[in-house]
């Protein structure tokens, strides 16, 4: 569970910070439902751009902005069909659209998730300590966009040879920005590089998003809720909600499948990584050059008991359809396919993995023989905002876009998709998958044996602790809130 024990003299300190900078906290509610954000703040964030460093834009940590860079407030989830000339499958497929978050990505909510029980518990000293964010990517820029608005200090970790977009925002955030050997599927190296900043400082609280609760619960509430509300809208009568398809990550997004499986208890979720580091599939090992997913084991976060199929994606396709995607000659050839004019425009709201998560659920829908009323559900995490200089890499190593490159592109890597490198688990597979939890965790990480135990036998009793414990965070924040007396003088 995550530990909401009082530290009282810390937070009395993170109390005076945040009402000396201005700071009001949102509570889970309000990020599921912007009805509930009191009228004078929606009135403030009338003249702040979504990407502005103030702190009330915590309040955007909401799948429900509007999809504008300047003043926007709120509507419906922001969402994106795509339609059967993309996919090549007779289901709708439906994805959450990441882009219009603060920083352009969601992981400002995961990290939000494993930031503010512990500030508001006073388990973080803003005065202090810094926030320490290990990641591949996204998670350390939502981490230390997070702690600016938070006033704290942030240490982002990431690979060196993550895009460079991420290293130039991150220098401009953080106050510290730490390069580890590898890529994308270089996590082992972040932790080690964890391990030292833990024997060597006092001063830093280190967030490991592939550990922290707070993460997957972000997940379960915001993002599962979000969910539901799209099924909602568009399933109507006769329509059926097969499941939801999401690379793994970290796992935190995969929380949100424990919310559907509530509400929908037939649905299921499949999990995709990359076929040249197939972990959860083969037990495998590589590297792969799909950003924004880390792997070579299991996270201690992932309810594995609750995973019903395991999708490896070829990186090749991924880097493939971006350029695609992306660049005119590839625009151009979607035309003479009879993509609509008006969907093209917005394929720049995939990133690369959103990318390989449309590819996941496209495999998972072809797997099943999905039908016209069925929809499988995913998430477009970030945008090609973040990784504008890989197409540019692409370009120079293989120079433009020629039609043929665009048509094996379309009809391969897309259309193409086939069931091979899947799995769909049953008892046992999910079970080895779970052990593989030991040996990061418990042997490498210190984890009690007992408690991955306890992850398997005490299921779902284990996970619906957490889930939980969302409306104590709330009332712990609101509590938070009335101390420094701001949301009075709003």
């Amino acid at each position: 569970m995550i530990d909401l024990t009082i530290t009282e003299q810390p937070l009395q300190r993170a109390i005076q910070r945040a009402k000396e900078r201005g700071i009001i906290i949102p509570t889970l509610a309000q990020m599921k439902d912007p009805e509930l954000i009191p009228a004078s703040i929606k009135e403030g964030l009338k003249t702040i751009g979504l990407w502005d460093f103030e702190p009330l834009n915590l309040f955007r940590i909401s799948w429900k902005n509007r999809p504008l860079k300047q003043g926007g407030l709120f509507g419906g989830v922001n969402y994106l069909e795509i339609p059967p000339e993309i996919s090549g499958v007779r289901a709708r497929i439906i994805a959450l659209v990441g882009k219009w978050f603060p920083t352009g990505a969601h992981k400002v909510g995961a990290t939000f998730g494993c930031l503010v029980p512990r500030l508001v518990t006073g388990q973080f000293d803003p005065t202090s300590q810094k926030a320490v964010w290990p990641s591949t990517g996204n998670f350390c820029r939502g981490g230390a966009y997070d702690s600016k608005l938070l006033a704290c200090e942030s240490i982002a970790i990431l690979p060196e040879g993550m895009s460079r977009e991420r290293f130039e925002w991150l220098s401009q955030v953080t106050g510290e920005v730490i390069a580890t050997p590898g890529s994308e599927s270089n996590v082992w190296e972040i932790f080690q590089k964890c391990k030292e900043l833990q024997a060597t400082r006092q001063d830093i609280v280190i967030f490991d998003q592939f550990e922290e609760f707070g993460n997957h619960l972000w997940h379960y509430e915001v993002t599962g809720h979000a969910m539901e509300e799209v099924l909602q809208a568009e399933l109507g009568t006769a329509g059926n909600y097969a499941g939801v398809a999401l690379t793994s990550g970290s796992a935190g997004t995969l929380g949100c499948a424990d919310y559907l499986k509530q509400v929908y208890p037939q649905s299921k979720l499949a999990v995709g990584e990359a076929l040249q580091c197939p972990t959860l599939l083969m037990n495998g090992f590589g590297s792969h050059r799909i950003e924004g997913i880390g792997d070579k084991h299991v996270p201690w976060i992932h309810n594995v008991r609750n995973t019903d199929m395991v999708i490896a994606i070829d990186d090749e396709h991924c880097l493939k359809l971006i350029r695609l995607f992306n660049e005119p000659e590839g625009q151009e050839y979607l035309a003479r396919q009879g993509v609509p004019a008006g969907f093209s425009a917005q394929l720049p709201l995939l990133g690369i993995s959103s990318v390989a998560n449309l590819l996941a659920a496209i495999k998972f829908a072809k797997y099943y023989r999905l039908g016209e009323q069925e929809i499988v559900l995913t998430v477009f995490t970030d945008s090609m905002e973040l990784y504008r200089s890989r197409i540019e890499e692409l370009r120079r190593s293989y120079g433009p876009l020629a039609p043929e490159q665009a048509a094996v592109a379309y009809n391969c890597a897309l259309l193409g998709q086939t069931t091979d490198h899947l799995l769909e688990l049953d008892y046992a597979d999910r079970r080895r998958i779970h052990n593989l939890k030991y040996f990061t965790w418990v042997e490498q990480m210190g984890k009690a044996v007992e408690e991955l135990e306890e992850q398997w036998h005490d299921f779902p009793g284990y996970w619906e602790r957490i889930h939980a414990q969302a409306g104590e965070i709330d009332r712990l924040i609101d509590e938070f809130n009335r101390r420094t007396g701001l949301l009075e003088s709003v």
